[in-house]
């Protein structure tokens, strides 16, 4: 016989179904050239990050002999600064683009 979940009660309910606003949930603003890559409207960072690897992933911006390398077409030259990152550095890249 499977057992079923128990159902929440009082105070523990409450707690993990409020929405998560803090840390990389909070929405952020993105700057006009990260704009271009995931939208002008404020999103969390997880999201925006997300957003930046579907368009490397759609552009085929990896480095085929070694995909943790991004290599830079014009409008993530805008954002990294440079012709390639690895996806370590990224987020640091990111970061000076966000509000």
């Amino acid at each position: 016989m499977a057992k079923t979940p128990a159902k929440k009660t009082g105070d523990a309910a409450k707690a993990s179904d409020a929405p998560k606003t803090g840390g990389i949930h909070k929405p952020v603003t993105p700057s006009a050239d990260l704009a271009e890559i995931v939208g002008a409207a404020p999103l969390p960072r997880s999201e925006m990050v997300s957003k930046v690897w579907d368009y490397i992933r759609t552009n085929k911006l990896q480095n085929p002999e070694n995909k943790r390398e991004i290599i830079a077409d014009a409008k993530l030259k805008k954002i990294f600064e440079t012709d390639k990152v690895t996806m370590f550095e990224m987020n640091k890249h990111l970061s000076k683009h966000v509000k």
